[in-house]
C-alpha cells in the first residue's frame, strides 16, 4: 500500500519508481598522497560537468592520525557539502582501526584501503590479489598495470582514474571489492587491520556514480 503524504493523501506507486537520487555535495578528504588525490580528481572529472561542482577534494597536510580532525573543521567552513568522507591507506598505520572508528563516531564515511589503494586499483583488471604489504602490493600491481595497459605504473599519474577505466572495468572491481569485503564479515572478521587485501573505496564510487546517473536521467526524463 503507498503511503501517505505530509497532507495525509496516499501517494501514486509510481511517484516512488521515478524518484531521482540526488548526488549531494561531497567534501573528501585524503591525507598527502599524490595517488589518492588525482584518483579522486579524476573520478569527478569524469561526471557530467553540471555535477562536478558538487564534490570538493581537499588534501589535508595534516597527519593521518588527525584526518577525521581535519576533515570536521574543513567542512564546518563549507557546510553546503554535507557528505563528509576520508579517503586513506592502512600502509604502517598503527591505529588504522582507531581512525576509522572515530570517523564512524563522527559521521565521517571512510573509504580505506589495506594494505594501499593499489589493491582497489588491481579490482579494476579483475582480481583483487592477496598482497598483504604496500611495498609488495604496489611492486606487483605495477607489473600488472604494466601488462594490461602497456604503460608504466607511477604513483602520480593525473590521468590514473581514465586509464583505469580505459583498460579495465569499474563494474566489475566494484562487485571483486564488494565480495570480498562480505567475505571478512561473514567469516566474523570486524576490523579493518585484518582484512586484507580490502578496500573500501568502491562504495564512495559507487555512490557517487549511481547517483550522477540517476541525477543526469532525471533531468533529461529518460
Amino acid at each position: 500500500m503507498a503511503r501517505p503524504d505530509r497532507t495525509g493523501k496516499r501517494k501514486a506507486r509510481e511517484s516512488f519508481r521515478t524518484r531521482v537520487p540526488d548526488l549531494g555535495y561531497y567534501f573528501i578528504v585524503t591525507d598527502a598522497k599524490e595517488t589518492e588525490e588525482n584518483y579522486l580528481y579524476g573520478l569527478r572529472d569524469s561526471l557530467p560537468r553540471e555535477l562536478q561542482g558538487r564534490i570538493v577534494i581537499k588534501v589535508s597536510r595534516a597527519k593521518t592520525q588527525e584526518l577525521v580532525k581535519s576533515c570536521k573543521e574543513q567542512a564546518a567552513l563549507e557546510p553546503q557539502y554535507g557528505q563528509p568522507w576520508i579517503v586513506f591507506d592502512r600502509d604502517r598505520i598503527v591505529n588504522f582501526d582507531g581512525i576509522i572508528a572515530q570517523a564512524q563516531k563522527e559521521n565521517v564515511s571512510v573509504g580505506w584501503s589495506n594494505p594501499c589503494i593499489e589493491i582497489w586499483f588491481d579490482a579494476y583488471f579483475g582480481k583483487m590479489h592477496s598482497y598483504h604489504d604496500s611495498v609488495v602490493c604496489c611492486r606487483k600491481f605495477a607489473e600488472t598495470y604494466k601488462q594490461k595497459t602497456g604503460q608504466e605504473y607511477h604513483k602520480d599519474n593525473s590521468q590514473i582514474y581514465a586509464v583505469l577505466n580505459r583498460f579495465g572495468n569499474e563494474g566489475q572491481a566494484i562487485q571483486i571489492a564488494d565480495k570480498r569485503l562480505q567475505g571478512y564479515l561473514r567469516d566474523g572478521v570486524g576490523n579493518p587491520s585484518e582484512m586484507c587485501p580490502c578496500s573500501t573505496v568502491y562504495k564512495l564510487v559507487e555512490e557517487i556514480r549511481h547517483k550522477a546517473i540517476f541525477q543526469t536521467m532525471g533531468k533529461t526524463g529518460n
